[in-house]
């Protein structure tokens, strides 16, 4: 199983310069120092498995907490840090016993997380305020937090130990934090379209960095022409005095032979060989690092076919084995090097929740047939682990702003346009012209006529175990508690005041923001749809002026907002995109009284909303009560 499609590639003499560490950029797998453990982070099932590599075997599966996404060694171990990304900690394990040592609380949504050789330092990414953390490793405790960007994840320590850099996940942009003054030094920017960045490798000989993501091509849906896989390579000092990139189109990289969603990127430890895998289409290039300055890198050989969605890769110290974290099928696989050949997989936890969520969410990440037929597109494309893509796509129907899918079980019907009332719906989506699957479903299903709701006649539950398998998914993503509250449950002074003009008639939010999710969104007919003065504002719009209402819940990290995402800020929504006082009447309030309204939109949710309501769907994981 999983064996490599480049079994017989030719033997390259391979002779390391330089003992190069894979814990100085982030990933959910890491190598000890010595080469003897894996650090794994089960990010889904919430554990850290630690692998013996000689014996290939589990030693300890460690619970962790919700959605890890990050781990590193400490030094030469046995201690190891790992972040908790829906916990907003960093957990500290014990390798040998197999135990947590310690809980850190950090700011919100931890995600990479690398550390120094000596093991006294460790430097933590926060997504969304976008900052890094400093954590002295021998007392545990955090020293600084620095401002570096956006919605940061990927991280890595240069070679000297002198700078960090990190990526934008929504732009792929790259900054440099200077480690003596805590500052951004420097920064570099990519194409307009890149996006989704999770990941940042340096070489160890050269300044390169390499960054692998998707481009979002908004103006076009269509299969073949509306996402793409890519792989930039910053230059950190450029050759020539000026600030330079090269972007390496991945899915024409083989040929004819499209891969998706490249989630990682790995050297060898002599920086001659690059490996990306690619977690859409379940397989991983190997490429050869050419010191050109200009083509930068080739492939060798055919891609070779991986598990399922793989979310890692790495290389040992010694350069003669790599390694590959395949999520979906709870294992890691051995490989040797020179040449590429699978050796073993070992599972290294259990599948978690329920098997059709497991089902699930493979049919979500794949770009495979029947999902997509020509291989670009998968919905986690631009619904990323629930999060959205960040973009506003110029949709037949008009621009579409891609809404997160948090709370989504209880704020059905689905679009902007509520012109489909179940998940299952998106069979209809599979077989459109911008994945060009074969759908889920055996058999035809009704056509579409125009712009009409053809959606809402055709009843699709009950008719695919893999598209119910499917909506049970997409409907299990919950919200975390905003960190804009000062405690669970509690709003600072000014969100307190922002809430009562939130619930005045006069102004009248929560006319239509109402319930626990803060949208007056039903199930029943007629749907409760508003003209809140939007639907002129874009000449290509084809359905509005009426819209459903959007959850206000974790609205503090999904900007810009509106269905066609005109609004760049909350501020705007109640102000220059609410003139006429259709979307609610703002123009009476004073600037101070403005500020109150956006701390409490941006507080919400300051307490969890229930699991259940009576607009709750069927189709969804219901955690067993324990």
């Amino acid at each position: 199983m999983f064996r490599s499609a480049c079994a017989l590639l030719p033997v390259v003499a391979c002779c390391l310069v330089s003992a190069a560490r894979g814990g100085t950029s982030n990933s959910l797998l890491d190598v000890s120092p010595d080469g003897t453990r894996l650090l794994v982070v089960n990010s889904d099932s919430g554990t850290v498995s630690i692998v013996d590599t000689k014996a290939r075997k589990v030693l300890h599966e460690i619970k962790i907490g919700d959605k890890p996404e990050g781990g590193t060694w400490v030094g030469k171990g046995p201690l190891a840090a790992v972040t908790v990304y829906r916990e907003d900690a960093v957990v500290f394990v014990d390798t040998d016993k197999g135990q947590v040592v310690k809980r850190l609380p950090v700011g919100n949504e931890p995600y990479g997380i690398v550390s120094n050789k000596d093991g006294t330092r460790a430097w933590v990414t926060q997504e969304y305020p976008g900052t890094v953390t400093e954590i002295d490793l021998k007392s545990q405790k955090v020293l600084r937090t620095i401002k570096a960007g956006a919605f940061l994840r990927g991280i890595a320590l240069s070679p000297d130990e002198q700078r960090l850099y990190v990526t934008e996940f929504y732009t792929a942009a790259l900054r440099a934090v200077d480690l003596k003054s805590g500052k951004v030094v420097d920064s570099w920017k990519g194409h307009s379209t890149d996006n989704l960045c999770r990941h940042v490798v340096l070489h160890p000989r050269r300044p390169k960095a390499y960054l692998s993501h998707i481009r979002s091509k908004r103006e076009v849906i269509d299969g073949g022409g509306s996402i793409f896989p890519h792989l930039t390579i910053y230059d950190t000092v450029p050759p020539n005095g000026t600030k330079r990139h090269t972007s390496i189109a991945l899915d024409s990289y083989n040929g004819v032979y499209v891969t998706t969603n490249p989630w990682e990127t790995a050297l060898s430890p002599d920086g001659k060989r690059l490996y990306t895998v690619y977690a859409g289409t379940d397989d991983m290039n190997v490429s050869r690092v050419i010191d050109d300055d200009y083509k930068e890198i080739e492939p060798i050989g055919f891609p070779v076919q991986v598990g399922k969605n793989p979310r890692a890769v790495r290389v040992s110290p010694d350069g003669k084995a790599l390694y590959v974290l395949s999520a979906l099928d709870f294992t890691v696989s051995f490989y040797q090097t020179e040449p590429v050949r699978f050796v073993e997989s070992v599972k290294v936890c259990e599948p978690p929740k329920s098997p059709e969520w497991v089902r699930g969410k493979a049919l979500f990440s794949s770009a495979k047939y029947p999902m997509s037929a020509r291989r670009w597109v998968a919905c986690a494309s631009c619904h990323p682990d629930g999060h959205s893509d960040g973009r506003v796509w110029q949709n037949p129907e008009g621009k579409r702003k891609t809404p997160p899918l948090m709370g989504l079980a209880h704020t059905h019907p689905i679009h902007w346009s509520a012109d489909r009332d179940e998940v299952q719906d998106f069979e209809y989506t599979i077989r459109s012209k911008l994945m060009q699957g074969g759908g889920l479903v055996r058999g035809p299903v009704r056509r579409k006529d125009g712009f009409k709701p053809t959606e809402l006649e055709e009843k699709m539950a009950g008719r695919s175990d893999d598209l119910d398998a499917l909506a049970i998914y997409t409907n299990s993503f919950d919200f975390t508690l905003s960190p804009h509250i000062p405690a669970p449950g509690k709003l600072s002074e000014s969100a307190g005041r922002g809430k009562k003009l939130f619930f005045n008639k006069e102004v009248g939010c929560a006319t239509c923001h109402s319930g626990p999710y803060y949208t007056d969104s039903s199930l029943k007919k007629p749907f409760n749809l508003h003209d809140i003065g939007t639907g002129g504002d874009d000449p290509t719009e084809k359905i509005g002026p009426k819209y459903d209402t959007p959850t206000l819940l974790g609205v503090y990290r999904s900007a810009p907002y509106l269905h066609h995402g005109k609004a760049k800020s909350l501020r705007d929504v109640l102000t220059t995109c609410n003139k006429d006082d259709k979307h609610g009447k703002t123009s009476h309030l004073k600037p101070d009284e403005l500020d109150d309204l956006v701390e409490f939109l941006k507080s919400l949710p300051y307490e969890k909303p229930p699991s259940e309501t009576p607009n709750t769907v069927k189709y969804r994981f219901v955690p067993k009560k324990e």
